[in-house]
């Protein structure tokens, strides 16, 4: 007879708690999760406070951002409430400003200053925000999938687990620059900034998940003072029709 003993697989909460519900409780422990979505829907906060939740729960974490400055983005965040600065000073949170031509000398290294961090630091969540200007030094495909192998590799010796963001329209938005990384990608999260009758509505879906039951529903989303609030009443309209 077949053993049918379900592997039970420990999961990382995303820090957004309806989120979770829809992923049975959370990322898969040192799993590598993208975020796709154009500007202004929410990704940044989205991989914040999946970091915020980590340092409540005593982890260490690394924000690693390619266009952000540190002074704007701990500004930012702290009118959600979430205190960055204070968390770095105790040692727990690590920001660091990269430039995707740094990051690809880090893979040809193996791992560089990074690498080091997160070694020595014994960094558990680890959030890349956005990964899109990476994926544009490379001029084909072969060489953009390439470069999204050796990157996952990397994340995946580090042990810990991974949000990185990518900024495309999930809908109208017809570039295939991030399809390498998507499809190495342990799950794929959409975020919609769609027009409704009066203002812009959010909406978040799971379009892949390896080795989770999750939801297939569209479902919106809130940006408040505690950062990102997910519905439970799922959206059954037609996003493409709102874009």
């Amino acid at each position: 007879m077949k053993d049918r003993t379900k592997v039970i697989i420990e999961r990382v909460s995303a820090g957004i708690k309806e989120f979770d519900k829809l992923i049975e409780g959370g990322f898969e422990k040192n799993s590598i999760n993208l975020v796709v979505a154009s500007g202004g829907s929410g990704k940044t906060i989205f991989c914040t406070q999946f970091l915020v939740d980590g340092l409540r729960k005593g982890e260490r974490c690394l924000y690693i951002t390619f266009e952000e400055r540190k002074n704007e983005f701990y500004n930012n965040m702290l009118e959600l409430g979430f205190n960055l600065e204070e968390e770095e000073e105790k040692g727990n949170f690590f920001f660091l400003e990269y430039t995707p031509e740094k990051v690809k000398t880090m893979l040809d290294e193996g791992g560089g200053v990074i690498e080091s961090i997160v070694l020595t630091k014994k960094i558990k969540r680890v959030a890349i925000d956005s990964i899109t200007s990476f994926g544009l030094l490379f001029e084909n495909d072969l060489e953009r999938r390439q470069s999204a192998i050796s990157l996952y590799n990397m994340l995946r010796k580090w042990e810990c687990t991974t949000v990185l963001t990518y900024e495309r329209d999930p809908v109208s938005d017809a570039k295939t620059n991030s399809k390498a990384l998507e499809f190495e990608s342990d799950s794929i999260i959409l975020l919609y900034n769609a027009r409704g009758n009066k203002s812009r509505e959010r909406y978040i879906e799971i379009l892949k998940m390896r080795g989770t039951n999750h939801s297939k529903n569209i479902y919106p989303f809130y940006i408040n003072n505690n950062g990102i609030e997910v519905s439970d009443k799922p959206f059954y309209g037609d996003i493409k029709n709102m874009l």
